[in-house]
């Protein structure tokens, strides 16, 4: 779908999470708004695990794409505009990562001439998406807080420096908030 320009202004979108309600109604200014405001943080995610840039850069668009078509599942109540668009592209990037390993695995098999049926890829992939539903869930039982300094942590590869200065706290405040947060992910996930 194709966003239609709305000549109306966008009064008071000074937040993503504002912006991100705007597209949802198909408002294609704040969605411009909204990809010039995340998209250099979406591409950065994407490309830190792509670490290919042509592969970054369609990820990225692929991702924006995600986000102007299903905006309205976004609830502000349950994560900020940034966490929900970095865990999209985290998931997109983890796909693609998937894809391309999937991909070289079946030019292997090919050139080896293994055409036995593997279930074995099926199987991981079930588990796999099952230890996600898992983790979403359990980061929702997460303190708030602890859930920020994770998701700035490994979602956005900030270093417990720049938390602690985006979210301007001591570094050993983030430090304990990561590790807490960790050590319940741990207990909720059933890790030893």
């Amino acid at each position: 779908m194709i966003p239609n320009r709305s000549s109306e202004p966008i009064a008071g979108s000074t937040t993503a999470e504002d912006l991100l309600i705007q597209v949802a109604q198909g408002q294609a200014e704040a969605f411009a708004q909204l990809y010039d405001l995340l998209a250099p943080r979406v591409y950065g995610l994407v490309r830190r695990l792509l670490r290919d840039e042509a592969q970054s850069e369609e990820v990225t668009q692929e991702i924006f794409v995600e986000a102007w078509q299903y905006a309205a599942r976004f609830d502000p109540h349950r994560s900020s505009a940034a966490t929900w668009l970095l865990t999209i592209a985290h998931r997109r990037a983890v796909d693609r990562i998937r894809s391309s390993q999937a991909s070289r695995d079946r030019d292997l098999k090919i050139g080896m001439q293994n055409f036995q049926a593997s279930y074995e890829g099926v199987e991981e992939h079930i588990v796999l998406l099952d230890e996600s539903h898992r983790m979403i869930k359990a980061m929702g039982e997460l303190s708030e807080a602890q859930r920020d300094a994770i998701h700035l942590a490994y979602f956005n590869g900030l270093t417990h420096v720049e938390i602690a200065d985006h979210l301007k706290l001591p570094v050993g405040t983030v430090k304990t908030r990561i590790r807490d947060g960790m050590k319940k992910l741990r207990d909720l996930m059933g890790v030893a």
